[in-house]
């Protein structure tokens, strides 16, 4: 689902959903769909930032070796 997009299109879909949310753009039932199509984006957008986290922390730690390795 929004995993497989990347971080960037995620962050602009969340930021059009709170600026209808905020605007009261929609009914009801749609601000409850958005809201939830957010809570998704949002989860995608930290465990993104959680993988990209760790592997700048295994960067660090090879002392001056400059070695990616991905966490999956």
């Amino acid at each position: 689902m929004n995993k497989d997009n990347n971080f960037e299109n995620n962050l602009k879909k969340l930021e059009s959903i709170v600026e209808k949310l905020e605007n009261g753009e929609v009914d009801l039932e749609e601000s409850v769909k958005l809201y939830e199509e957010g809570m998704n984006l949002k989860k995608a957008c930290e465990e993104k930032l959680k993988s990209i986290e760790s592997q700048i922390k295994k960067i660090k730690q090879e002392n001056n070796k400059v070695t990616k390795e991905d966490f999956k």
